[in-house]
């Protein structure tokens, strides 16, 4: 089984319309939306912003929906000047931007007592979603690399340097180092596809509105690949 989640209603809104849906579950006031997509068992479902919805959803999905998958789509602000408003980024890994525990000696973004900093996705989901989106939307572009996340939208030049020149993140979000966080305890495979609706800078505010609905048109054509390919 496949565990799709969005942060938004426009997210997941399309992928719901082309399923074949067999039946709505509310747990935690999110609807689970269980069906076929692409000939393939998934539960789509809408999590909310931020990174304690979404690891309540991922934890959700595993453990009443039995997923061994989870990918979680969305759109993202650039931290890298090759990436344009529109490319596409798929994670190697993810990480919590705004976890800071270096009073007791942690690395700047790694949670305390789990070893562990970065949330590796898995590669065969990475390799999938690049072809997928290479086919999908052959007029952007495709980077994979660190996906960084925090509870911010990050609308900030002096706030965006600072993460991208720490992290060396290629985007940054709220929700998906939440869902690789979850997936690393339930040891399943993960994949974070982020569509670049803004640079995190001061005109993310300008951009967002504008490109949003254009980010999410690649997502969805890219899960739709995807999920086929699975």
């Amino acid at each position: 089984m496949i565990g799709i989640i969005g942060a938004m209603d426009e997210e997941v809104a399309a992928l719901k319309e082309m399923m074949e849906v067999e039946e709505v579950i509310i747990r935690a006031s999110m609807d689970f939306v269980k069906g076929v997509l692409e000939g393939k068992e998934v539960t789509v479902v809408r999590s909310g912003i931020g990174k304690v919805n979404a690891a309540i959803c991922a934890q959700i999905l595993v453990s009443e929906f039995h997923v061994d998958t989870l990918i979680n789509t969305g759109i993202a602000g650039s931290l890298d000047a090759r990436i344009d408003i529109g490319d596409m980024v798929i994670s190697e890994d993810a990480l919590h931007h705004d976890m800071d525990a270096t009073s007791f000696g942690y690395p700047l973004g790694e949670v305390p007592r789990m070893n562990i900093l970065a949330f590796k996705a898995d590669q065969r989901l990475i390799d999938l979603a690049v072809e997928a989106n290479k086919e999908a939307n052959q007029d952007i572009h495709t980077f994979t690399g660190r996906v960084v996340s925090g509870d911010q939208f990050v609308a900030d030049d002096a706030v965006k340097q600072k993460i991208a020149d720490h992290f060396g993140g290629l985007c940054t979000e709220m929700e998906g180092a939440a869902i690789a966080h979850a997936a690393y305890l339930n040891n399943i495979s993960y994949v974070i596809i982020r569509a670049i609706s803004d640079k995190a800078d001061g005109s993310a505010t300008v951009d967002y509105p504008t490109f949003e609905k254009k980010a999410i048109d690649h997502s969805v054509r890219l899960l739709k690949t995807l999920v086929a390919k699975m």
